[in-house]
């Protein structure tokens, strides 16, 4: 077992925030859960630090880590940042009350 007083390093940090990334993907996290996690996860200064982000998940199944099923996996940071754009666009639409002109397939048009 790794002494949790080790310094961690950069690769640790990702590799920690990739696993909470996976995480959020699986529906065990909030995104506000990932943020909050994610945070401390870069500031981190030991492995034991990083150890107790994760602690309370559950593992990466072997089964999971096949190549055919990555392969067409989209990666959980692109569905988080995918749903924070959603939610910030959708969001100041509802503010500002205009919602953005969309074009006609038919027409080439514009829908208002």
């Amino acid at each position: 077992m790794t002494d949790p007083r080790i310094r961690a390093s950069d690769a640790d940090r990702h590799r920690v925030v990739a696993e909470l990334e996976r995480q959020v993907g699986t529906g065990r996290l909030t995104l506000d859960e990932f943020s909050e996690r994610a945070g401390l996860a870069y500031e981190a200064s030991t492995v034991g630090d990083l150890a107790g982000l994760t602690s309370d998940l559950p593992p990466e199944l072997p089964d999971a880590k096949s190549v055919g099923s990555r392969s067409r996996r989209i990666p959980s940071a692109v569905v988080v940042v995918a749903a924070v754009l959603a939610f910030l666009l959708g969001g100041a639409a509802l503010a500002t009350g205009t919602m953005p002109a969309t074009a006609s397939p038919m027409t080439g048009m514009s829908c208002h």
